[in-house]
């Protein structure tokens, strides 16, 4: 276990020291896929869906949920968040959801991306449910990091 880091030598779980750590600009970009019906996805293009503004509403909620993360992921460190971004593209299977969230602090900001993305394709599914149940996100990840100590990182 000695390579996982929120793990101590005994195999607990620990949150990490970052306070030795240099604050660096770094970001993270995450996507996120709702997959929906033919019908959905005509009324998000068109009149919109019954509840309401499914895109602005999901997109209000990942910003949110970014700025929440540590109080969903519990060794997560709370960091200070400068910048988020979450944008909708409705495709013909559903909707492409990209989050890009930005900081300047001692530890990554992945996890708030992934969040980001992830409650944005939630709110999504809560939004056109009476019209597709069936409603399912897909593909949940990181796409990019930039900056801290190991630099830029890409999905192959």
């Amino acid at each position: 276990m000695a390579d996982l880091t929120h793990v101590d030598e005994r195999g607990q779980a620990r949150m990490v020291d970052v306070s030795a750590k240099d604050v660096t600009a770094r970001q993270a970009t995450a996507t996120a896929k709702v997959l929906t019906t033919p019908e959905v996805v005509a009324l998000l293009r068109g009149e919109g869906v019954p509840k309401g503004d499914a895109l602005a509403v999901a997109r209000i909620a990942g910003i949110a949920a970014a700025k929440r993360t540590p109080d969903l992921i519990p060794l997560c460190h709370p960091i200070a968040i400068h910048s988020v971004k979450v944008d909708l593209q409705v495709e013909d299977d559903g909707v492409l959801i990209t989050s890009v969230v930005r900081t300047a602090d001692r530890t990554g900001i992945e996890m708030e991306a992934l969040t980001s993305a992830a409650v944005a394709g939630l709110n999504i599914i809560d939004m056109v449910k009476a019209v597709d149940p069936a409603a399912t996100i897909t593909d949940v990840r990181v796409e990019q990091k930039l900056g801290g100590k190991t630099g830029e990182w890409n999905r192959p």
